[in-house]
């Protein structure tokens, strides 16, 4: 292992933005431009249709790489587009942090060196929410429950899944794909346990707030699409065991409502409960249905399994052959898939 940490790794830390001039140069002043092992550090800013100078503040402040987006797009479009960005620029690893200065940026070393030491595809800042003080105490419980249902449908030991401190090798950032609109953090914990990439935590002391969170509006509506989004990559990525559930449910309540009528069938009172029968039919024949629609979905998923291994491999090669050179500091690139256009 220690002979991977004296290889040169090219290292990127994107940052997506969404009107942040005022804590972008904290963030940025934060990053460190060197690692042990003489790692050199570059900066991509991903700007998702600001209106206000960031994209100004990142140029002024010397920023290597810039990507934007022309339109608000939403941050885990930002994400993807920063992802594919720094693997087109050739990155070894990619950092995440967050624009607003969340993130304690002087852990960045921390956050790599188990991918440095080839014990880790992706790396995940702990923030040990429990014991932050500016949480309230229903946001430490919605961390909490939430944490714990990713771990079960990822099959991974997530004692923080909203972290959007993150570090990925080259191959983790080759194989994910985000199609959530709304977050990339759940989402990619759930690929990484479905592709079976090794998942590291460590533990960090986040900033002080700067803001309110633009991502959660409401409890409510970031408890509903949160869930939301855990519902629909899970049965994504794993359909069968989602449909069998939902039928075996429906298929063991109508062989309860059988059972009922039989009893009282048994006891000469059948023909008071004819509706129950019906009942009992109607359930078994939509449990029945469910279960063949998973054997479908199911199929289905096999083809998407190997629709994703066809992309990974299609990328390797464009990424290759491409052969993109890092551009100077402070020009904008455009990024390689950005539905709506770039500028």
């Amino acid at each position: 292992m220690g002979g991977i940490c004296q290889i040169r790794m090219r290292l990127i830390v994107q940052v997506p933005c969404y009107n942040e001039e005022n804590t972008l140069p904290l963030v940025l002043a934060g990053i460190p431009r060197d690692l042990p092992g003489g790692h050199k550090v570059e900066i991509l800013v991903v700007d998702d249709g600001s209106t206000d100078r960031t994209v100004d503040v990142a140029r002024s402040l010397g920023v290597n790489h810039i990507v934007r987006h022309v339109g608000n797009r939403g941050l885990a479009a930002a994400f993807q587009t920063g992802l594919e960005a720094c693997l087109r620029l050739g990155a070894d690893v990619i950092v995440n942090t967050d624009g607003d200065n969340q993130y304690p940026q002087a852990d960045i070393p921390r956050l790599v060196q188990p991918i440095l030491d080839g014990q880790a595809d992706i790396v995940v800042g702990d923030r040990r929410t429990g014991t932050v003080a500016e949480f309230s105490r229903t946001k430490k419980l919605l961390q909490a429950a939430g944490s714990w249902t990713v771990a079960r449908l990822a099959g991974l030991e997530v004692p923080d899944a909203p972290s959007g401190f993150r570090a990925y090798s080259r191959e983790a950032a080759l194989r994910l794909n985000v199609v959530s609109s709304y977050t990339y953090t759940l989402e990619t914990l759930i690929q990484a346990g479905a592709k079976r990439l090794r998942v590291r935590y460590v533990p960090i002391q986040i900033n002080a707030p700067t803001r309110e969170s633009r991502l959660v509006n409401s409890t409510w509506g970031y408890v509903k699409r949160s869930a939301a989004t855990l519902v629909r990559v899970y049965a994504m990525y794993q359909p069968l065991k989602v449909f069998t559930i939902i039928g075996s449910l429906l298929c063991g309540l109508g062989g309860i409502v059988v059972l009922r009528f039989l009893y009282y069938f048994v006891a000469g009172a059948g023909g008071g409960h004819i509706q129950s029968l019906v009942l009992a039919g109607a359930l078994l024949v939509v449990g029945f249905q469910v279960l063949l629609i998973g054997l479908v979905a199911d199929l289905i998923g096999n083809n998407r399994r190997l629709l994703e291994d066809a992309l990974y491999r299609l990328k390797r090669i464009e990424i290759e052959r491409s052969g993109e050179a890092a551009p100077p500091p402070g020009e904008v690139t455009r990024p390689p898939t950005a539905p709506g256009g770039t500028v």
